[in-house]
Parts: structure tokens; sequence; C-alpha cells
């Protein structure tokens, strides 16, 4: 029981400062309507709290130990740690976070496929979308993008402190662009997925929502042909047709009926719109 009593402190340690700096741009930014946002955003931020820890306590742990081991065991050149080495530190942050965020590019199309959505469906289904969305991931989702993500920067030998840090970066990345600001980031956005830009893929509208894929950076979306500017969508409608869920529902959600009756949502199908 300690380890994940443990588990579950760190994450609130972790979590405490920058629930801080939202709270604080939220009253910058919207003064009078922050207690009426609060309100229509309780339901689901408790959801997604909930959703945080466990997969905190209960999903990275469990997946630890197995990609400590994948690491340990992947045959290597000997030259490869060496050429880690002699490159500037901030320049192999920089690529393992583009390795990742293509890696994570792809896992998240995977996850708009008709396969993958009825356990990706929990991540799109806030209306009132805010900075912990980033946390609303079904555990079998975190599963999914923990495994998927960092595979390609393991197997090509990249220093765990880099991969940490890279993560880290991404994650802190990704509380700001769920954040609920219609901030396009103007040129530096062309670079850089801005809030705007990936509420867009959080829109009700579901042609629209299969674009802007990636968490960090433009890059893939404008490589891969899915991305989409956001300026003519600034505050979009958010959510899912199928509608939001307490925990319990939302651990749920991939086993309801609904998702093996029919079709599930064929995203991919709806390229031709980005």
């Amino acid at each position: 029981m300690e380890p994940f009593v443990s588990a579950a402190m760190e994450s609130l340690r972790e979590i405490a400062p920058i629930a801080l700096i939202f709270m604080a741009l939220a009253y910058v930014l919207k003064r009078d309507e922050v207690w009426a946002g609060l309100k229509s955003a309780r339901r689901e931020v408790g959801t997604n709290f909930g959703l945080l820890l466990f997969n905190s306590v209960v999903m990275i742990p469990l997946l630890t130990v197995p990609l400590g081991l994948f690491r340990s065991n992947i045959p290597q050149l000997p030259m490869i740690p060496a050429f880690w080495e002699m490159l500037p530190k901030l320049l192999v942050v920089i690529i393992a976070i583009v390795i990742i965020d293509l890696a994570a590019y792809w896992r998240h199309r995977l996850e708009h496929s008709r396969a993958f959505w009825r356990i990706h469906a929990t991540h799109h289904a806030d209306e009132a979308m805010n900075w912990l969305t980033l946390h609303r991931k079904h555990p079998l989702g975190e599963l999914l993008s923990l495994v998927l993500d960092l595979i390609p920067v393991l197997l090509l030998g990249l220093p765990i402190w880099a991969i940490v840090t890279a993560a880290l970066l991404r994650s802190w990345w990704g509380y700001l662009i769920h954040a609920d600001v219609p901030w396009t980031l103007g040129i530096f956005g062309k670079v850089m997925m801005s809030p705007a830009a990936h509420r867009l893929h959080h829109i009700r509208d579901e042609a629209l929502m299969g674009s802007n894929y990636a968490n960090t950076i433009t890059l893939w979306d404008r490589l891969f042909g899915t991305y989409i500017d956001p300026a003519p969508y600034l505050n979009c409608e958010t959510g899912i047709a199928e509608g939001s869920r307490t925990l319990i529902g939302e651990f749920a959600r991939p086993f309801e009926a609904r998702y093996w009756r029919r079709p599930a949502r064929p995203v991919e199908a709806d390229q031709s719109a980005a």
C-alpha cells in the first residue's frame, strides 16, 4: 500500500505548482468568469483528476520495470552512447523531443482509427476543456502512449536523462496547449503547437477533429498534411457526441455496447478536411 500512497503524493506535489500557475492565469484572463467556469467544469475536472491519480499510481509504475528491462536488453553498438555524449546536451534534448513527438504523432493518429477510438474517446470527452484535460486518458490509452512514444528513443539509445527531460518539457507544453486560452502564439505558433491549434483537434466537429495531432511541434502535422490553421476556429466547442462520463463511466467507456454495435468514428477517412 505504501508505494501507491507515495506515488499519489508525488503526483500531487508535481501538479500543485502547475495548478497554481493556471489558476492565476485564469484569474488574470477571465476575472469575473472564473467561478462560472470552475462551476461548469467541476465534474469533468474531478474525472480528470481521478484518471491522473489512477494512471500515476497504477499504470506508470506498472510499466517502469518492463521499459527498463527493454532498454537494458537492447543490443547496441559501442559507439552509440559515445555519439550522444559528444553532442551538446541541449541538442540531445531537442532531438529527443522531435523523435518522441514523431512517435506520439503516429500513435495519436492510430488512436483515431476505428479500432482504437473507443479507448481514445475519453481524452476528447471534455466539454469544458482545461489544462487538466491533458490527463484525461483511459488507463489503456495511458499504457499505449507510454509504450509507443518511448520505444523509438529507447531503441536509438538516447540517454535516460535526455528522455526524462524531453518527456517533462513535453508534459509542461501539454498543459499549455490544453488550457482554455485562444492563443495562436503568432509567428511562434508556426513552429510550436499552440493552445488554439490543439483546441481545434478537440473540436466537436468530427471532420476537423482529424487534424493537429502533435503535442509540441507542428512539423509532423505540416509534413503529413494534417495541420489546420486554428485562427477561424478560436474558442470552438469541444467534446464528443457520446458525451462526458464520470470516472467510473470513463473506465467503462471502451466496453460500452455502442462502440461494438456500430463502426467507431472513422477519423482517418476524414483526412480530406485537413
